[in-house]
């Protein structure tokens, strides 16, 4: 026996194509809604900071807390950067930090190029090998590099710092693989027929293209060397090549717990982590483009 299905009626196709936007409309608001509270709970420390660093030692001290400082007192931020030599971790973490980005920009993208637009035996092979590199756990090369550094003569300097950057990271290499990877080989076969070699190509065709995921692999470079505390901790002695990691920790070790002022603690910590909040505003539309790696056309 055959079966006839209902046909959809003019009304019924009407009713669903009001129904579809009222629907696409719904889903948006909620995603934005769990978004924006998922953002507020992330910006909630952010946020204890910035308050518990303008409030007063009284009102610091205050049970229930307030959510924001009746009076505001800046001058905690003063006095904080005077508690300690902040200007001049500041100059050596911001001196670290570039000199460690840029190297590992440099250095990290040489090597990916070599591994996604250069033909040579073995390139997979060896890819693979240094992507193995990723599964050695940091203490197993921590005693033999510091063994290396100390014979070196580079304890107390920023050279364990900074020269590892000059090398190639196998998550960094990673990272911009995938992005040039969708480079299109027309065009570097292009740059061959016109003569250009592979320096040539690297710098003037593939360069311009890879600027997102080099600015990511940039902001994750320097929130990496800026935060770090082990490499600074076991390499840096003296308090004039110190950074700010380390300039933080001392400032709360040496404090007594009488004159230990939480409000100064909570204005240096706005301070140091400021610069990063800044740098990834700046390039935000760059970070986003790496991360996502998939905007060649």
């Amino acid at each position: 026996m055959a079966v006839t299905l209902p046909r959809p009626t003019l009304g019924s196709a009407r009713r669903d194509l009001r129904a579809r936007p009222v629907r696409t409309r719904r889903a948006r608001w909620t995603a934005r809604v769990v978004l924006l509270v998922i953002s507020l709970a992330f910006l909630a420390p952010l946020y204890w900071m910035v308050a518990s660093a303008l409030k007063s030692d009284t009102e610091l001290a205050a049970f229930p807390p307030t959510l924001w400082p009746h009076e505001l007192h800046w001058e905690n931020f003063s006095a904080a950067v005077q508690s300690m030599p902040f200007f001049t971790f500041f100059r050596n973490t911001v001196v670290v930090t570039a000199l460690s980005v840029v190297f590992a920009v440099a250095s990290n993208f040489v090597v990916a190029y070599g591994f996604s637009c250069l033909q040579w035996p073995g390139r997979d092979k060896v890819f693979y090998v240094v992507i193995a590199t990723l599964f050695i756990p940091f203490p197993i090369t921590l005693i033999p590099m510091f063994d290396l550094y100390a014979k070196l003569g580079w304890i107390n300097t920023w050279a364990p710092l900074v020269v590892p950057s000059m090398f190639a990271s196998a998550f960094y290499v990673f990272l911009i693989r995938q992005f040039l990877l969708q480079f299109p080989r027309d065009v570097l076969d292009a740059a061959a027929i016109d003569g250009a070699n592979a320096w040539r190509t690297l710098w003037t065709v593939v360069f311009p293209q890879a600027r997102p995921a080099l600015a990511t692999v940039a902001i994750f470079a320097a929130v990496g060397s800026w935060n770090d505390f082990m490499g600074p901790l076991l390499y840096l002695q003296d308090q004039d090549v110190q950074t700010l990691s380390i300039g933080i920790q001392a400032y709360t070790m040496t404090a007594s717990t009488e004159d230990f002022q939480y409000n100064q603690l909570m204005a240096v910590s706005f301070l140091v982590i400021l610069p990063l909040v800044v740098l990834f505003f700046l390039f935000q539309r760059y970070f986003i483009r790496g991360a996502t790696v998939g905007s060649f056309k």
